[in-house]
C-alpha cells in the first residue's frame, strides 16, 4: 500500500459518523464481514500478519481482506484506537439498521427465542451474550435500561457478532411479542420445561435480578440447577445454559477459532 492509501484511510476514519461501530481486532472484522456489515475502513499495523490470519482462520475472506485492509504505521494505529488489539487490526462499520432489527424482532411466527437482558450493567457480559445468541441462531438480543448494547466494549466482547443477530435496546414496556420465560431462583427447574421457539428468555441484571415489572408479566418462571449456598451464575453462563436447554446451534463444519 502507498502512503496515499494510508493517508486516505486515516481521513476516512476521522470523517466517520459518531455512531460508526468499532471492530476491534481481526475476529471482529471477520465476523462482521461474514454477516454483511458495511465496513467503511479497515487498518492494520501489519498487512502481512492480517493476511496470514485470514489464510489460517478465514480463507473465505482472504481476498476481501486483502482489498479492504490498509497498512498504517503502528503509531498511527495507536492514535486511531483506544488500545491496539493483539491482532493489530481495527475497522469501522455502519451500525445495523434499527428499523431492520425491530422488524426482525417483531416478526411472527418466530421459531427461535429472543434473549432479553433486563438492565444489564456489565458491557463484557452483554457482548458475550450477543456472541452466544449468534452461535445458537436465536432471533436477537434486547436490553432494557441505559446501557447501549452497541457500546464498543460490548462489540469487542461479542467479536463483531452484533451483525449476526438483531441487537437493540428497548423500554421494558415495548418488548417484542411472545410468551415470557423469566429466569428466577423461585421458578420451576428449567430441565422440566420445554421452551418454545417464540419465547422471550428474560435474564436479570448481575446484581439485582429481573425487575418486579417483568417478573410480574412472566408466562413462567424458570430456575437453573444450582448447588445450595452458591448464590448465582455469571450472566453469560446463565444464558448459555438456557439456550443449550432450548436447543443447540445449527450443525455444520464451522470450527472454533479463538
Amino acid at each position: 500500500m502507498s502512503d496515499d492509501d494510508a493517508t486516505r484511510a486515516v481521513r476516512q476514519w476521522s470523517e466517520a459518523p459518531p455512531d460508526a461501530v468499532l471492530l476491534d481486532g481481526f475476529h471482529a472484522l471477520k465476523h462482521a464481514l461474514r454477516f454483511g456489515a458495511d465496513v467503511r475502513v479497515a487498518v492494520t499495523a501489519s498487512k502481512e500478519a492480517a493476511l496470514a490470519l485470514a489464510a489460517s482462520l478465514a480463507d473465505d475472506l482472504t481476498d476481501r481482506i486483502r482489498d479492504l485492509v490498509v497498512e498504517v504505521p503502528v503509531q498511527t494505529l495507536r492514535e486511531l484506537v483506544p488500545r491496539i488489539h493483539p491482532t493489530q487490526v481495527a475497522a469501522l462499520a455502519t451500525r445495523r439498521s434499527r428499523q431492520t432489527n425491530l422488524a426482525e424482532l417483531g416478526r411472527l411466527p418466530r421459531t427461535s427465542p429472543i434473549v432479553v437482558l433486563d438492565n444489564p450493567r456489565n458491557l463484557g457480559n452483554v457482548g458475550a451474550v450477543v456472541r452466544l445468541a449468534a452461535g445458537f441462531g436465536v432471533t436477537g438480543v434486547v436490553t432494557t435500561g441505559d446501557v447501549d448494547p452497541w457500546h464498543p466494549n460490548a462489540v469487542r466482547a461479542g467479536a463483531g457478532l452484533h451483525f449476526a443477530t438483531a441487537v437493540e435496546r428497548l423500554p421494558s414496556s415495548d418488548l417484542p411479542p411472545g410468551p415470557m420465560y423469566v429466569l428466577d431462583p423461585d421458578g420451576e427447574d428449567i430441565r422440566s420445561v420445554a421452551i418454545p421457539g417464540d419465547a422471550l428468555l428474560v435474564f436479570g441484571s448481575e446484581r439485582h435480578g429481573v425487575s418486579p415489572e417483568l417478573r410480574g408479566q412472566a408466562t413462567k418462571l424458570l430456575a437453573l440447577p444450582m448447588r445450595p449456598q452458591v448464590s448465582s451464575y455469571n450472566l453469560a453462563t446463565s444464558v448459555a445454559m438456557a439456550l443449550f436447554h432450548w436447543g443447540g446451534p445449527p450443525q455444520g463444519p464451522d470450527t472454533q477459532d479463538d
